[in-house]
């Protein structure tokens, strides 16, 4: 048997029933996430997420004060997500909790099935297909639903239409700007969308002719703009590009907030491994990469190393930016079969079988974020109180958001700014105990909301003034009992 028929035999094997091995890894990467879909809520961020949504659809605005909390209120704030946001609260108001976790699930699985079949076009569909789930894999930490996860795939689309210009010799086409235009009101992270313009631009300058290098950059250059302007294609205009500047302004407390945390290698885990899989196979295999794809790959690791939440982006982004070097450098080609799409008869059967298939699972499974994030026995036992202002732990800002109640601090960093949280911070520690009295009196708090573990807890049962009005292994309650 040739080469070439053993290729198409492989791909047939990941081709069955007519629809490719792309979209076969989407169904399973569906099925795998809804399944277990409670996973996808284990962050109180996506309560404050929906609430600003429903506000949205509530008031035909968006959001250009702080209205959540009693410590910022009326202060300038831009929802950077706000389409996400009304995207979720649009799926909650249809279909409770299960809403955002098809939503979500649905964006991820779109996420990984494109990513193999872009690098189906280019290898075979074992290899594709191999490499989608190293990615998944990579990336299951920081699959929520939040705003980020509904643009991994324009993120995807917009890498993979850059690659391609570059490798072609050529500028983007301005049919890719709407996609960093969606990106800008899904999600403040389009900042990035618009260094990688910068980065594939040296790529394809490299690639190209002397001759052609004053013509290209002009084009590139002319796109760059576009893409800028396109990114002010939102409510806020350039506010938009303003309020996701301010993320990186956060500092230290950047090492504080858990997705913002470097790397951490203390244990053996999955990315430490891919780094050494992917050192070995490149110093066994001689991989050879030109100096812009080679500093591409070196920022795309700086990223996921300085921060963990950017793994995914590794992740995903990695296989594109080396897969056109290796695959000629190692001669790999993908069979006819891998340019062929499934008919479109086979491709609405599946779509309509794995409707029923998520109506059948969502009857028969109750979504909800967990207890941790949630405590409503707490937060019960606190309006019978009906206090005033209350200080509350980090986490349960969003869910406190939910239930209507001002909030001291909640996920939104960005609001609140690096000197407040680390106060915040050294004061519900304990580092700082006068600090933490000064909170109390200057904020005039009547009561307290913490997790067990938080050691203020211990000083507020131990200190006069204040009582313990309810406790749960999830969260603890102190009211204030004289001035």
């Amino acid at each position: 048997m040739s080469t070439e028929a053993g290729a198409i035999q492989r791909e047939k094997a990941f081709s069955l029933a007519g629809v490719p091995a792309w979209l076969w890894l989407g169904i399973g990467v569906y099925a795998l996430v809804l399944i277990g879909g409670r996973a996808l809520l284990n962050d109180s961020d996506t309560y404050w997420q929906i609430a600003v949504g429903q506000w949205i659809l509530d008031h035909h605005a968006l959001p250009r004060v702080d209205i959540y909390s009693f410590t910022r209120a009326g202060e300038p704030w831009t929802s950077s997500s706000w389409l996400s946001q009304v995207l979720y609260a649009a799926s909650y108001n249809l279909a409770g909790w299960t809403g955002p976790v098809v939503l979500a699930a649905t964006c991820i699985a779109a996420t990984f099935a494109l990513l193999a079949h872009i690098l189906g076009r280019r290898i075979p569909a074992a290899f594709a297909v191999a490499v989608a789930m190293a990615a998944l894999v990579l990336s299951m930490g920081h699959l929520l639903a939040r705003p980020h996860v509904l643009v991994l795939p324009i993120m995807l689309a917009w890498a993979n239409g850059l690659m391609s210009a570059s490798e072609r010799g050529q500028a983007p086409s301005a049919w890719l700007l709407p996609l960093i235009a969606l990106w800008a009101n899904l999600h403040g992270g389009f900042v990035f969308g618009l260094v990688l313009v910068g980065a594939f631009a040296l790529d394809a300058l490299w690639n190209a002719d002397r001759a052609q290098h004053k013509s290209l950059v002009l084009r590139w250059a002319a796109f760059g703009i576009g893409a800028l302007v396109a990114c002010c294609a939102t409510p806020y205009g350039w506010g938009s590009i303003l309020a996701a500047r301010k993320i990186l302004d956060l500092g230290e407390l950047l090492h504080l907030i858990y997705e913002w945390m470097p790397a951490d290698f203390s244990k053996f885990g999955a990315f430490e491994m891919a780094i050494l899989t992917l050192t070995g196979g490149a110093l066994y295999g001689g991989v050879k990469l030109t100096p812009p794809r080679i500093a591409l790959v070196l920022g795309l690791l700086h990223m996921a190393l300085s921060h963990v939440r950017n793994v995914e982006i590794f992740a995903l982004l990695l296989p594109i930016v080396v897969l056109a070097p290796v695959a000629s450098q190692f001669a790999l080609r993908p069979a006819w079969l891998a340019r062929a799409g499934a008919p479109m008869p086979v491709m609405a059967a599946v779509m309509v079988l794995l409707g029923g298939w998520t109506w059948l699972l969502a009857a028969n499974t109750t979504f909800a974020p967990p207890e941790s994030q949630s405590p409503a026995a707490a937060v019960d036992a606190l309006k019978a109180h009906n206090p005033k202002r209350v200080l509350n732990d980090l986490p349960f800002g969003g869910y406190l958001i939910w239930r209507q109640i001002p909030v001291f601090v909640d996920g939104r960093a960005e609001l609140y700014g690096e000197a407040f949280d680390m106060a915040y911070y050294r004061a519900m520690q304990l580092k700082d105990v006068s600090q933490f009295l000064d909170i109390l009196k200057k904020w005039d708090i009547d009561a307290v909301l913490l997790t067990p573990s938080t050691p203020a807890v211990g000083l507020l049962d131990h200190i006069g003034g204040w009582r313990r009005a309810y406790a749960d292994e999830n969260a603890v309650l102190h009211v204030r009992t004289s001035n």
